[in-house]
């Protein structure tokens, strides 16, 4: 049932005891996870269905999200993967021709709980002052009190394995069936603009439970390996970091972006870490040490690789991209295996399209290993 034009009251309290109030949108209901704040000025669908915000409560710097409404196409994965949206503005009218929804009812459809009016700079402010923490958003129970103690309970995003959650169940394919190039995909949460960039390159994709065993990946006969992006913390997939021990073993090509970067990272030895905030939006600024050139790039994580765990592995891998902002690593590429991977998200959907160069750089990688 739709509700009425007068808004409904909700509450946002954080794991500190901050509490925000502000207006309902999407579902009436209660839910939590860990807030995190993406600064995109665009593209919020694509961010909502990101499988790597699962766990996630969104909060956006943008002051107006729905504007451009929602169209089906747009969808990263099969449904919306953020626990919860923290806005200023949630814009049910939308003004986009293409649009076949509206937000509201597009959050009613995924059962998403979402709170706006809230002053979002003074929520953002906070939580980079004190870093990522848990949060509950409520609609249908005002209670602070009663908030506070279902908090409690909700585990922390570290030691936190999520990807085998919101990984493919069953085996699938795209691309043509006679491309020239085929790459076996391990799927932690992959979006489908990352396989686009690879089918229209030419590739066909075959993509694998994050929890399939070496032995299926290579009965596939693959040009090369891809370890996709995905949400936890990466020190918990011990069973994806033998994976990749043994896919290096077979001097092959590899590829990964995001938590595939983390994961490639944890199988030379080089430890992560859980980050203050974490960087999700579309304009951080990252420098390719191999060219000196700077990109624009799209990211969201919450962990990285240690820096001085690097230097300790100097002798097997290169540091091929740093952050401009805060110097954190944003790329690898090993010394004496044909694998590289960067941190951020070169298929930038949403985001600009510099760093798609690292799709090509990986398909004559294949190319030239053939």
């Amino acid at each position: 049932m739709k509700r009425t034009t007068e808004m409904q009251e909700a509450v946002l309290v954080l794991e500190d005891g901050t509490v925000f109030r502000g207006k309902a949108a999407g579902k009436i209901g209660t839910s939590t996870g860990e807030i995190c704040f993406n600064t995109g000025m665009t593209g919020y669908q694509e961010v909502f269905t990101d499988p790597s915000y699962f766990g996630q409560i969104l909060l956006t710097t943008n002051a107006h999200i729905g504007n451009y409404g929602t169209l089906e196409a747009d969808d990263e994965s099969e449904r919306v993967q953020i626990e919860g949206l923290i806005c200023k503005n949630f814009t049910n009218q939308f003004s986009r021709p293409l649009a076949d929804q509206a937000i509201q009812d597009y959050f009613e459809k995924n059962e998403i709980v979402a709170i706006h009016q809230v002053d979002t700079r003074s929520i953002v402010r906070h939580i980079r002052d004190k870093g990522a923490m848990n949060v509950i958003i409520s609609s249908d129970n005002l209670d602070v009190e009663s908030l506070k103690d279902t908090l409690k309970k909700v585990p922390s995003m570290e030691g936190l394995e999520l990807s085998s959650r919101v990984s493919t169940k069953e085996v699938y394919e795209v691309g043509e069936k006679d491309a020239p190039l085929k790459i076996a995909v391990l799927d932690f949460g992959i979006k489908r603009n990352i396989l686009e960039c690879f089918t229209s390159r030419g590739c066909q994709c075959k993509v694998f439970p994050a929890k399939t065993p070496f032995s299926e990946l290579k009965a596939y006969g693959p040009d090369g390996y891809f370890l996709s992006n995905g949400p936890g913390d990466p020190a918990s997939m011990d069973y994806a970091v033998s994976t990749i021990k043994e896919i290096l073993a077979e001097e092959m090509p590899v590829f990964g972006i995001c938590l595939g970067h983390q994961l490639l990272g944890l199988s030379y030895g080089i430890d992560t870490y859980k980050m203050h905030n974490g960087h999700r939006g579309i304009n951080h600024p990252v420098k390719n040490m191999m060219t000196g050139k700077c990109e624009i790039t799209t990211q969201n994580h919450g962990f990285g690789l240690k820096p001085d765990a690097i230097k300790d592995k100097h002798d097997l891998v290169d540091i091929t991209h740093m952050n401009l902002n805060d110097d954190t690593i944003e790329g690898i590429r090993s010394k004496n295996k044909k694998a590289f991977s960067v941190q951020y998200h070169p298929e930038a959907a949403p985001g600009p399209h510099d760093s798609r160069y690292l799709f090509d750089e990986f398909i004559q990688l294949m190319k030239d290993n053939k």
